[in-house]
């Protein structure tokens, strides 16, 4: 017989999810990494500090690092980490960014810009040759910041000719992947340099969690940046607790699972919804786990809706294995280019069939 053994082979998706940033296989090992619960460490190591590292954060950062393909660092929040990211924008320099984008990103750049910080740019991040016009025209863009899909317009960005544009120009490009997940869309293959993850979402996907990652390149550009917002990190404290961490890493174990019968989901309630005269227009980008309906009714009709029903909650966030909605215009910060009606609609893992019960008997009654 042979010794030399079985020729390691790339690993898919689903096997990375459950086998990145376990302990060794050997005796006595535990399966999962413990929660290391401690605030600092004995001195001349390579920690030393609780705010600079810990084996719990280490791997969830594996384990995400692997799904992405680059180097994860983990935050305390997908706002933390994005703030993490605008600090690496020079005083003066500009943005430019969807004008659909999470209402908290929006918020942060208009905060920033306000004090003098920065210049945010907003743009219709479907139309790509606007925003390769936009990188043209603007000598001090510093960041080029995509999600795709967008939050809650589920509107699509065409991440590889920005991306190439954008590394041409020598501006860094991040992708907000917290809808997509690795599983669906891998921006660092697409040409982006960072990847940013509200961990509270799919990733950790039982909303028990506050957590948010940043990835990047696995290459030496990408070691400076990585570098960069660890330094940002450690400096501001903007870093997880272990047990969140544990979580989170927990939580990810199922994310194939959890995705692929939430998706099924979204897409059988994308039809049908389409197919609903109380609904004028269902946003659904074709693969993920949200849905957004525009109720023909507006503001109205979606308030109706979040309060009509038992079995969906009417609440923000989104991701977890139960059914979430709300209608995101009752937040004041949205911009008024979403529809009053829309309601986004996080799919859960439940039968569909109850889900789409527990919507038609409400939407029947906003059509009666």
């Amino acid at each position: 017989m042979s010794d030399s053994g079985p020729v390691p082979q790339p690993l898919r998706p689903a096997t990375l999810a459950v086998t990145a940033g376990r302990p060794p296989h050997e005796p006595d090992q535990p399966l999962n990494v413990p929660v290391t619960m401690t605030s600092t460490y004995v001195a001349t190591g390579d920690l030393e500090y609780g705010r600079y590292g810990n084996p719990t954060w280490s791997a969830f950062e594996e384990a995400l690092g692997a799904l992405e393909g680059g180097r994860a660092l983990a935050f305390s929040s997908g706002m933390a980490a994005a703030t993490a990211l605008f600090d690496l924008v020079g005083q003066g320099g500009s943005v430019i960014a969807p004008r659909h984008s999470y209402n908290g990103t929006v918020a942060a750049l208009a905060d920033l810009e306000a004090r003098g910080r920065l210049r945010a740019h907003l743009v219709d991040i479907t139309d790509t040759a606007a925003v390769i016009a936009a990188m043209d025209g603007d000598e001090d863009c510093s960041l080029l910041w995509l999600e795709s899909p967008t939050n809650p317009a589920l509107e699509i960005a065409d991440i590889a000719p920005l991306a190439e544009t954008a590394r041409a120009l020598g501006i860094p490009v991040v992708v907000d992947n917290t809808f997509a997940t690795p599983l669906l869309q891998q921006p660092l293959a697409l040409g982006a340099d960072i990847v940013l993850h509200s961990a509270t979402k799919f990733i950790a996907g039982h909303s028990d969690v506050l957590m948010g990652a940043v990835v990047v390149r696995d290459d030496a550009p990408g070691a400076e940046i990585f570098d960069a917002v660890k330094g940002r990190r450690d400096l501001a404290g903007a870093v997880p607790g272990p047990f969140e961490a544990w979580l989170a890493l927990r939580g990810l174990r199922t994310l194939h699972v959890r995705l692929e019968r939430a998706a099924a989901n979204a897409a059988e309630l994308a039809d049908r919804l389409a197919r609903h005269p109380a609904v004028a227009e269902v946003r659904y980008p074709g693969f993920g786990a949200i849905v957004a309906p525009v109720l023909a009714g507006g503001a109205d009709a979606g308030d109706f809706l979040v309060r009509a029903t038992s079995l969906w909650v009417h609440a923000t966030s989104l991701g977890g294995v139960e059914s979430t909605f709300e209608r995101r215009r009752r937040w004041k910060l949205e911009p008024t280019t979403i529809p009053e009606g829309l309601v986004r609609m996080s799919v859960g893992i439940e039968d569909v069939e109850d889900l789409w019960a527990d919507l038609a008997q409400a939407l029947d009654r906003i059509n009666a």
